[in-house]
């Protein structure tokens, strides 16, 4: 069930959640440094090679009721993988990685609760074309519809940072800004957004607190922050300084991946305090 269906103890909204996610590269799940992808894989920073098959993540988060979880196609070869995880979970999980307007109905198909889309929306220069994006809505409805609106700082003064969205596997900063106003007039095409902070994602250490805080301040759709997640006291920053308004995926800092920073089984606790407050 997404964040904003969840009540607490005192009849509130909202409440920061755990999403979980697959991510596929060469039809194996991975953890990467997401500022090393290439189309030639030549500098590839690999953080986890999982041994287990992408339909062995999708049916745990299943049976753990995780819900709002992202399966993210990092390049070809990806496609059989995908639809495995979705098969395992079906309706509870969200694709992106190519998604158009003419694959993403048959996405859906496959199991998908949403289509996860960025790069196409944009033209080769990062300008957005919002006819691409009336059309995946008429494709598939807006309630099928999460834009991915990763992003890079471009400016590194702290009183004044901004973040652009990045196309073409973060390596290519477009001319939109995240700022509310833009977030404001996407809402009218996406159920949800979905934001990894590029410049810090899979380094494990800690969040884009800047982005947390600009993100923290829009009261608008569903949206899942992502990068650079490093302990558990991260995921209590992000609720702290968004007002609880961001739900959350870790990477390479939990240890289903690999990782040291965070396990599994605390964030399923702290999904399930956040449902069940003390």
């Amino acid at each position: 069930m997404p964040w904003f269906l969840h009540l607490n103890a005192r009849g509130h909204l909202p409440v920061t959640f755990f999403r979980p996610c697959i991510d596929l590269h060469d039809g194996q799940v991975k953890q990467i440094v997401g500022g090393t992808l290439r189309d030639d894989n030549q500098h590839l920073v690999e953080n986890h090679v999982a041994k287990q098959p992408p339909e062995w993540f999708a049916r745990k988060y299943c049976l753990d009721q995780l819900t709002g979880g992202h399966v993210i196609k990092l390049g070809p070869g990806n496609e059989e993988a995908a639809k495995a995880a979705l098969s395992a979970y079906p309706d509870g999980l969200q694709i992106g990685g190519g998604i158009t307007c003419e694959n993403a109905a048959s996405w859906i198909d496959a199991g998908a609760s949403h289509v996860i889309v960025t790069s196409w929306l944009f033209s080769d220069t990062g300008k957005l074309e919002y006819d691409r994006l009336a059309s995946l809505v008429a494709a598939v409805g807006k309630q099928r519809v999460v834009i991915d609106l990763s992003c890079r700082r471009t400016s590194d003064d702290d009183d004044h940072p901004s973040w652009h969205v990045a196309m073409n596997r973060w390596q290519t900063i477009t001319e939109l800004a995240i700022t509310y106003e833009n977030l404001n007039q996407l809402s009218d095409f996406a159920d949800e957004f979905l934001i990894h902070a590029a410049d810090v994602e899979g380094l494990c250490g800690g969040v884009d607190e800047k982005l947390v805080e600009l993100l923290g301040g829009w009261a608008g759709l569903p949206m899942t922050y992502a990068g650079g997640v490093a302990s558990l006291e991260d995921i209590e920053f992000i609720d702290r300084v968004s007002g609880s308004k961001l739900d959350v995926t870790v990477g390479s800092a939990l240890d289903l991946f690999g990782g040291t920073g965070v396990t599994y089984e605390e964030l399923l606790r702290w999904n399930q305090r956040t449902k069940n407050p003390i």
